[in-house]
């Protein structure tokens, strides 16, 4: 009965935080340029009396709160990224993005909605023994936010005992809750390839090194490495996403190089490894059988997300108990898409989870310029956070 208190508590702010939710969106700003967005929660934060760190990975917020109690030694973590994304937004509501090729087609907007949502109930309650920790992030698309505020000492400054993310999801219905034991999300990797032939004329191709029949054999050569070297039961992805080579107006022109980019996405670091020794195999075996050189160049981004089986569990439960089972998927399916809050479950334990918003159904998808967070669901999020700090850290009965 009192977990379905928290979700009534916060819906007498529902409006508000919808209001709050809407006014980022119309106002999205980019990695480590989020310097509206971050005043806005330092303000909001302050007014509810958390003690407030700015400028924590450049452009991110912490915010502090004790419990009624604050002799159990134990602090968790709360963390939402703040970012947009560099794309021109096509909806038509009203509190579209003011940013001309700015918008939060991610959610994040929704993301930081949910846990001022949770902070302003932490603070009129505070039915907890112990401390929570609001991480505010910057620049989780692509930049390394998270990294960027634990190299600025987030945890030595702000411990936490635990440490708990979640991000929307439109391929769940509205309100239910996902998460898995082990890995949500893969590692991301990028590569550049440089092939150097020999250019020339069309009508003579026997007098060049071609770069860009050399470029097919390597890109049907990488497609290989995950069906014939990886693990059935491992999953992995292996994308060239771009080839240049030539001039399309130049129909009798070999060129004299290529270059092509891709992804790698692995949840299993070994897999990785083996991945990278195969892709420079097949490099350098492509190179030798075509007497070119090329050249190439590996970079790891984003480790794996992965949740500590007895923190997502706890997820699931807390889920359960305030939505029902049926509203709960305790063992969701890994996305192949990346999330730098891994950073921050390298260094503590914890749990990412999915917040259903529907909509996939009608096109309603992430990254995509029509996207809109579903503002029915900020309750159920923030009933979420909320009741992973009281659980985590609760009273002791009569105080």
């Amino acid at each position: 009965m009192y977990a379905r208190s928290v979700i009534e508590a916060i819906n007498l702010f529902h409006d508000e935080l919808t209001a709050v939710r809407q006014n980022i969106h119309a106002h999205p700003e980019l990695g480590f340029q989020e310097v509206r967005t971050s005043a806005l929660v330092a303000n909001a934060l302050a007014a509810l009396g958390y003690t407030v760190h700015r400028g924590i990975g450049k452009t991110g917020i912490v915010g502090v709160l004790d419990g009624k109690c604050n002799d159990s030694a134990r602090s968790i973590g709360l963390r939402a990224d703040m970012d947009a994304l560099p794309i021109l937004e096509q909806g038509s509501h009203p509190y579209a993005s003011t940013n001309a090729g700015v918008m939060h087609a991610c959610g994040h907007d929704g993301h930081t909605a949910v846990l001022l949502g949770a902070a302003r109930y932490l603070a009129e309650t505070r039915n907890f023994n112990g401390r929570v920790v609001l991480i505010f992030q910057p620049a989780e698309e692509g930049l390394g936010g998270a990294k960027a505020m634990l190299d600025d000492g987030l945890f030595e400054r702000f411990p936490c005992d635990a440490i708990y993310g979640l991000h929307n999801w439109p391929g769940l219905p509205a309100g239910v809750i996902g998460v898995n034991p082990g890995p949500m999300m893969a590692a991301a990797d990028h590569f550049e390839i440089h092939i150097e032939g020999r250019g020339g004329h069309g009508a003579h191709a026997y007098q060049t090194n071609d770069p860009v029949v050399i470029a097919a054999q390597l890109i049907s050569a990488l497609q290989t490495i995950v069906s014939r070297n990886v693990p059935a039961p491992d999953s992995a992805v292996v994308t060239v996403a771009a080839v240049t080579a030539g001039n399309l107006q130049a129909m009798n022109v070999i060129p004299k190089d290529a270059h092509m980019v891709g992804t790698v996405r692995t949840f299993n670091p070994v897999v990785q490894e083996q991945i990278i020794q195969r892709m420079q195999e097949v490099v350098d075996g492509i190179a030798a059988a075509f007497k070119a050189t090329i050249t190439m160049k590996y970079h790891r981004l984003f480790p794996a997300t992965v949740n500590t089986p007895e923190h997502a569990a706890f997820v699931a439960d807390v889920a359960t108990e305030l939505f029902g089972a049926d509203m709960v998927v305790p063992n969701l399916i890994p996305s192949m898409g990346s999330e730098d809050f891994s950073f921050m479950l390298q260094r503590r334990p914890g749990a990412y989870f999915r917040l259903g918003q529907g909509g996939a159904e009608s096109g309603c998808v992430l990254h995509n310029s029509a996207f809109d967070f579903n503002d029915a669901v900020i309750p159920a999020g923030s009933a979420m956070f909320s009741r992973l700090v009281e659980r985590s850290m609760p009273l002791v009965s009569g105080r």
